[in-house]
Parts: structure tokens; C-alpha cells; sequence
């Protein structure tokens, strides 16, 4: 299963930073788990929120060059409040500094403006051919979709900031 945890970009400023938003709904599967009676978004799932945002501005900063944006390590992960069903969880993601492979971030989460959770992040980029030359077409339709949700993502934007 595969979660969406970005549902809007609200500023995007080229290698440099990102702000965006969960909303979050009670049709979100895993909080009929998490906990029952209590349903908050799993600490986990705040953190991979973070990755997701943070792996869009790497990707539409250099023009989606790489098909592969991956988590390689999560750094200083301090959580703080629950976020709740009918809450927004704010996103925002600055790059710290960057080279070939990698890119370091600093990254946070809040809702109505109190911190949930935060965490310096490195995240590796990379293509799948670069694995398996035979995989280049693969990299091509990865970043196809992946222009397209980010249209998505972005669409309330002015052309400019997307």
C-alpha cells in the first residue's frame, strides 16, 4: 500500500524550500488502527510526510532529473503534538546544502502553528538505470507520472512558483 501524504503545495521556491499540506481526514485508512478511540496520525507517517515534501522540491528543482528520491537517514526526529482527523499538518522542508547523490534538509511539521514534529533529513537521488543500464525506460515513465502529480500538486500555483 502506498500513501499520498501531500495533498497541496503551497510555496515552492527552487533549491531552496517547500511548504506543504495533509489534510487529515477520518477516510484515511490507518486510523482505524491508530489508535482505536483515539484516532491520531502515526508518528511515522508525520516523518514520511516531511520525506514526501522534501523529495518534491528536490525533484521539480532540478527539473526531475532523477526518477529515485529516497530517504537515506532521519536525523534529530523530535515529535510533539498529535495530529488529529480534521487537522492540517503544515509541511516545510529548506535544503541545507547538496552534492551529487545527496541533499540535506531541514524539515517540520505544525499544526495551527504548533510543531508536531521536526527532523533533519538527507535524501538520496538517483536513476534506476544508473543501477541497471537496462532500466532507462523505466526512469522515463517514473518521471513522466511524476511531473504530472506534481502539476497536480501545484495547480493553484502561478506558473512561476511551480
Amino acid at each position: 500500500m502506498r500513501f499520498s501524504l501531500i495533498d497541496r503545495v503551497d510555496e515552492f521556491e527552487p533549491g531552496k524550500q517547500i511548504a506543504a499540506r495533509k489534510n487529515l481526514t477520518m477516510a484515511e485508512e490507518y486510523l482505524a488502527d491508530h489508535f482505536p478511540g483515539f484516532p491520531v496520525m502515526p508518528g511515522v507517517l508525520m516523518l514520511e510526510a516531511m520525506t514526501q515534501a522534501s523529495a518534491w522540491l528536490i525533484r521539480a528543482s532540478e527539473d526531475f532529473a532523477h526518477s529515485i528520491v529516497t530517504l537515506k537517514e532521519a536525523r534529530n526526529v523530535k515529535y510533539g503534538n498529535f495530529v488529529e482527523p480534521g487537522q492540517t499538518l503544515l509541511v516545510t522542508a529548506e535544503i541545507i546544502k547538496q552534492d551529487e547523490q545527496t541533499t540535506t534538509l531541514k524539515a517540520q511539521g505544525t499544526v495551527d502553528g504548533n510543531q508536531t514534529v521536526s527532523a533533519r533529513l538527507i535524501l538520496e537521488r538517483y536513476n534506476l538505470a544508473n543501477v541497471e543500464p537496462n532500466r532507462a525506460e523505466a526512469d522515463e515513465v517514473v518521471r513522466h507520472q511524476l511531473r504530472e502529480q506534481w502539476a497536480q500538486l501545484c495547480r493553484h500555483l502561478t506558473p512561476a512558483a511551480s
